[in-house]
């Protein structure tokens, strides 16, 4: 049994060599590679360059007040609609005491000099009646009173505006009134907030901001190793991040002659003007997405651009074209490319058998997609 036993050790040993060499050399052999065949098809190709930015109004006004004070009422609330003049708040003006001062002493004063020129008036008056005097002595007295009468008006009037901001000829600046038509997009203040006058050394505190809804832009920004290919005029197509399956007509209107660097790139600022759809509400300040579209090739033969070839020089392109078991390289002369799809001018035709990718990648793609 043992001799059996040792026979069969010493003769199975060559025999798993041998299927060892066998399966090495199987495993090694190279299969032929087995391509996708591709044809050219009709295609629309569409180059863009996509910018970033939102929707504002075309005119946005923030109201300051002229004078300042305390809000004592508020007449608008955002999101309401106003006319250029409507009333927006009223401001209870706070006097300083040295101009209050000031004012009180000047109309205590006028009015001693509108008694003193009363009193010669009056005491000159008969003596002129009786020709004592001559008539162009009592002419001055007459101009002084007058004088001294209008000199009280005007530092009554003084006070008044000083005092309560208005005046007896006007309804003064207290209510501060809307300089536009338009929607008031933010009230930043409540009633009881005191608020400061616009002058030349303060912009003063924003009372309302209100715009016009019914003209918008869209304000973004263009790298600048885009913005030589935009022209003003160019169609734009946008998208809003807060509203899907929805698109705005555009037109470029503004590329800014001065570009600004951000993260260390310099950005140009571009504008368009949005065509606005019915029934569809458009905010101020939403985010959005301009594809600026460059230049557009209609029902072109195209092919996928993953399957064509550039010599060393990126001059000449080629595609390899099925003949017969094998592949030729064919030369091309290619047009506008959309990073997908390149545009074929010459070379082949729709019925043209184009090499692909191999079957293997393509599984391992469609296995990718799967799992995703």
């Amino acid at each position: 049994m043992k001799k059996i036993l040792k026979y069969l050790f010493f003769i199975s040993i060559p025999v798993l060599f041998v299927w060892l060499m066998y399966f090495l050399y199987e495993k090694s052999a190279s299969k032929p590679d087995v391509f996708l065949v591709e044809k050219a098809k009709k295609q629309t190709i569409l180059k863009k360059t996509v910018a970033n930015g939102k929707i504002v109004p075309r005119k946005e006004i923030a109201i300051k007040p002229v004078v300042s004070g305390i809000i004592r009422e508020l007449y608008v609330e955002a999101g309401q609609q106003v006319k250029k003049g409507d009333p927006l708040a009223k401001i209870q003006i706070v006097a300083d005491m040295l101009s209050l001062s000031n004012a009180e002493a000047r109309v205590k004063g006028s009015e001693i000099a509108v008694q003193n020129a009363q009193l010669t008036y009056d005491r000159n008056k008969p003596l002129s009646d009786k020709g004592v005097i001559a008539a162009s002595e009592m002419q001055g007295y007459d101009i002084a009173l007058k004088n001294a009468k209008q000199e009280l008006d005007a530092a009554q009037e003084s006070l008044l505006l000083v005092r309560d901001g208005i005046s007896r000829s006007s309804a003064g600046n207290t209510v501060v009134r809307s300089t536009i038509s338009g929607m008031v997009l933010d009230v930043p203040i409540k009633e009881g907030n005191s608020v400061i006058e616009r002058n030349n050394f303060n912009e003063g505190t924003t009372i309302a901001t209100v715009a016009d809804m019914t003209d918008l832009i869209f304000q973004g920004k263009v790298d600048e190793s885009e913005v030589g290919k935009v022209k003003l005029g160019m169609p734009v197509k946008l998208t809003v991040g807060a509203i899907e399956n929805a698109t705005w007509d555009a037109a470029l209107e503004y590329i800014a002659p001065k570009g600004v660097e951000e993260n260390g790139a310099i950005q140009f600022e571009i504008r368009a003007a949005v065509s606005q759809k019915e029934g569809q509400t458009l905010r101020s300040g939403y985010s959005a997405n301009a594809d600026i579209e460059l230049d557009r090739r209609d029902s072109v033969l195209a092919v996928p651009e993953s399957i064509v070839e550039f010599n060393k020089k990126g001059d000449s392109a080629f595609v390899n074209v099925k003949n017969g078991e094998e592949w030729k390289k064919t030369w091309v002369k290619t047009g506008l490319s959309d990073g997908i799809n390149l545009e074929v001018l010459s070379g082949i035709d729709a019925s043209t058998e184009l090499k692909g990718a191999k079957k293997e990648e393509e599984e391992e793609v469609k296995m990718s997609v799967g799992s995703e």
